[in-house]
């Protein structure tokens, strides 16, 4: 029983930021969701097709049920899968990441929660984690990188949230004054030590 709740609370989660990572790219030019948003490079549609293809690995080669989206092998990625190549389309990454979903979840559904799988590119002890460890980390990396998005994407036009329909609407004047109010605890208490 709490297997199941564990299962489904974890694969919930799952699709709930999947869906968020998604709506960091809504209203957005081409060139504003490729552009190297950091020193490293990191973008938005970057984020994107990196966490399709994190997902298609393990939900697909690490429980034996190999991903229908072509991808290298392990040991040969390049890092490619963090940017997004001038042929490559916005759609075509959004497309390859919900048919990513569609693969994962029906791994997910179809599988126990104590179901072993073989991580190859992980050390030893932990190659061979279960379900369970592997929705954890998958999701770990899932937060992880949208929370990437929401940053980059606030640092571009202001925008934050969660979920469209809880996003406020911007007051800039209150985000000066918060910021201010910080700005002044981090010079006060550089003084006091």
């Amino acid at each position: 029983m709490i297997d199941d709740f564990a299962k489904d609370n974890l694969h919930g989660r799952l699709r709930r930021d999947r869906a968020t990572l998604l709506w960091k790219l809504d209203d957005l030019s081409e060139y504003d969701t490729r552009r190297p948003l950091t020193a490293t490079g990191t973008n938005l549609l970057g984020l994107v097709k990196h966490v399709a293809t994190v997902e298609a690995r393990y939900f697909g080669e690490v429980f034996d049920r190999p991903s229908p989206e072509p991808l290298c092998r392990w040991q040969d990625s390049d890092g490619s899968d963090q940017w997004a190549a001038e042929d490559e389309t916005r759609e075509e990454i959004i497309a390859f990441y919900r048919r990513t979903w569609e693969h994962a979840d029906a791994t997910i559904d179809k599988l126990s929660i104590d179901a072993t799988g073989h991580v190859p590119w992980w050390p030893e002890p932990y190659t061979h984690p279960n379900l369970f460890a592997v929705l954890v980390h998958v999701l770990g990396e899932t937060i992880r990188h949208t929370g990437q998005a929401d940053i980059l994407r606030e640092g571009m036009d202001g925008r934050t949230g969660l979920r469209p329909e809880q996003e406020q609407p911007i007051d800039e004047e209150a985000r000066a004054a918060h910021r201010t109010k910080i700005e002044q605890a981090a010079k006060a208490a550089t003084r006091a030590h």
